[in-house]
């Protein structure tokens, strides 16, 4: 049986911090989409036709799952450690700030799973946004594109991801917002940096060893809540992939094996064809066959191995939640998920003749 979820305090701000924040600014947005609450008796809380978008008199999509969260050149790699950077600092800000989600009435709940964790900022607009814009900025020194069409489709494609969060009635206007400002800050701070952290990072012999320690260390610190939430299980996840990636990148430059495009950079973007689609399409259903496998087995041999050590029932689910199990289950699952997926699944590739 799922334990019950409590609701969070709601904290006094100041204006006009309390007026972005206020739900029923999320409500009448979803409500302008055609999302309607319908309350016990079937009364909605909007005029208009009263929609139903999920199971239950008040109109939720409620999770029936307790999950674990399944969100090679240097481009990608800065890419991707920006990513981790805004995520964990957002996972952070969460739960030292305590600012809850937008409660249900007046906004219609499309997700259940995390109602027990806080919500600002998002950090699905700061990884939106830390995605696009870190692509935009990365890519013009490999590829030739036009500025203006990538900008163009970095801001659409992170302010779609932005309406999402408030469409799904995850989270407030001044949530998403805060979200934004504060990745294009991180990415403003340290894209000076960027390529001394690279080269650090793909030659330094103390490049894996620093990468693990510090990355497990900031697991293991995670601020504590005085209620159980998912974003310390959901961060371990993200640095242990993190960590696992920076030993893969690592290990691939010290056997020679960089992925750069050829001749003088930057170079054309290739064409869109057949072949390449069906090339994409099955690099994608082997990368993914490999990391969905490598997730389970070593999910289940790790966790093996913690439940014997402290003597735990494998029958206790529950105490997966705790943090002396929890912590290095999930770090060592994640942190294999990066290594196979930065340097085992492009020698899979190549021996599949999809490189």
């Amino acid at each position: 049986m799922a334990e019950p979820v409590l609701p969070l305090p709601s904290p006094v701000l100041p204006e006009p911090l309390a007026y972005l924040h206020d739900p029923e600014l999320v409500a009448r947005f979803q409500r302008r989409c055609g999302l309607f609450l319908i309350q016990p008796g079937g009364t909605g809380t909007g005029s208009g036709p009263q929609n139903s978008t999920g199971t239950g008199a008040r109109g939720h999509l409620r999770a029936q799952c307790d999950q674990d969260n399944n969100n090679s050149n240097d481009k990608y790699r800065q890419n991707g450690h920006a990513v981790d950077l805004v995520m964990y600092v957002g996972q952070v800000l969460k739960d030292i700030l305590k600012l809850p989600r937008p409660p249900s009435p007046p906004v219609v709940k499309l997700e259940t799973r995390v109602d027990a964790e806080y919500g600002l900022p998002s950090t699905h607009a700061m990884a939106a946004t830390a995605i696009t814009f870190t692509l935009l900025l990365s890519a013009p020194s490999r590829v030739q594109i036009q500025v203006e069409v990538g900008l163009l489709m970095a801001v659409t494609l992170s302010s779609l991801v932005c309406l999402s969060r408030l469409y799904t009635g995850m989270h407030s206007v001044l949530d998403v917002l805060c979200g934004v400002v504060i990745s294009g800050l991180l990415m403003l701070i340290t894209y000076p940096y960027w390529d001394t952290f690279d080269h650090f990072q793909l030659t330094s012999p103390w490049s894996p060893v620093s990468a693990v320690t510090l990355l497990l260390l900031l697991s293991y610190t995670y601020p504590e809540l005085d209620h159980y939430s998912t974003t310390r299980g959901d961060t371990t996840t993200i640095l242990g992939v993190c960590a696992g990636c920076s030993v893969g990148y690592w290990a691939n430059q010290q056997l020679g094996d960089v992925d750069a495009p050829l001749g003088v950079l930057p170079v054309p973007l290739p064409a869109l064809t057949t072949q390449a689609v069906v090339r994409g399409v099955a690099r994608y259903l082997v990368g993914v066959t490999a990391l969905v496998g490598t997730r389970q087995v070593v999910k289940a041999l790790s966790l093996r191995a913690l439940y014997a050590w402290y003597d735990v029932p494998r029958s206790d689910d529950g105490a997966r939640r705790r943090k002396r199990i929890e912590v290095p289950y999930k770090f060592v699952t994640y942190s294999a998920v990066g290594v196979v997926n930065s340097l085992l699944v492009n020698r899979l590739f190549i021996l599949l003749g999809l490189r």
